[in-house]
């Protein structure tokens, strides 16, 4: 099992924002200042996520009475983007975004970010798969609801491309119960697939994801808020600052703590051998 001294740590703000570019940038802020590599959002064109009767139904939200109305009261515009991405690069803090259909991935084609995503729920979208892969830059690729069959396709697809990528052990509920994480997945995904493997987690503590990250994940997400009182479907599973902090604190020492699999005498122990070992004067 390999450690890495660095493992990336990804703030997910996805749509926790609520649709407030001031919110956005307090996110931002906070996660750059707890130690977070990156920030990642959720871009949508909801005309070609939802069909017309889902958006036509009911549903009360801070933005209206429908569900049309919710959802484009949560998606951030060019105007926005334009915002974060001026906002991040003055912090020094990398962005991306999971683009959740074509248009979607266009549209992101504009900021020229380090990284892509693909979400847990577009890993059997095989077109969106390939636009991505040929884009060439460093994937992340979610791996809930998914069985070895569907990650075998997201696999060939983008070593087709050779676009390089990293699987990411996810399972898709929200929060998610401790006992369905089932983290020793991280390991047979690196070992099935030759690949570095990371851990997107949902859960409402942070030791499962310090436990990922000393079974070895090469890289941890957790969604982030300022407030898990807040509107919104991912608020519950999110980490506030303080979380946040005493996570990634954890985290950055994992590789100091597990060490090497070397036994050794250390120099601090020679003392103390020669004091209580007296059979040895």
């Amino acid at each position: 099992m390999n450690i890495k001294d660095n493992i990336f740590i990804i703030g997910e703000i996805g749509i926790n924002h609520n649709g407030d570019i001031e919110i956005a940038k307090r996110l931002i802020r906070m996660a750059k200042e707890c130690g977070c590599d990156a920030v990642k959002f959720q871009k949508r064109d909801i005309e070609t996520v939802y069909t017309k009767d889902e958006l036509d139904k009911d549903r009360d939200s801070p933005w209206g009475k429908t569900q049309r109305e919710q959802k484009i009261g949560l998606e951030f515009e060019k105007k926005q983007y334009d915002i974060i991405d001026s906002y991040c690069k003055e912090i020094n803090i990398d962005w991306f975004a999971s683009a959740w259909d074509l248009n979607s991935l266009k549209f992101l084609d504009n900021y020229k970010c380090k990284y892509a995503k693909i979400a847990s729920a577009m890993i059997t979208h095989l077109e969106f798969l390939h636009q991505v892969a040929k884009r060439g830059v460093y994937t992340f690729i979610s791996t809930g609801m998914s069985n070895y069959s569907i990650i075998d396709n997201a696999v060939k697809i983008f070593k087709k491309n050779d676009c390089p990528f990293e699987l990411m052990h996810s399972v898709s509920t929200y929060p998610c119960p401790e006992e369905k994480l089932n983290l020793h997945l991280i390991n047979k995904l690196k070992d099935k697939y030759k690949c570095n493997v990371g851990y997107s987690g949902h859960e409402n503590s942070v030791s499962p994801s310090i436990i990922a990250v000393s079974l070895g994940a090469n890289s941890l997400e957790r969604h982030i808020t300022l407030d898990r009182s807040m509107y919104g479907s991912d608020q519950s599973a999110s980490l506030e600052e303080s979380g946040l902090k005493q996570l990634i604190s954890a985290v950055r020492k994992v590789p100091i703590v597990v060490g090497k699999d070397e036994k050794q005498i250390f120099d601090i122990e020679k003392k103390v051998a020669e004091k209580l070992r007296y059979w040895e004067k």
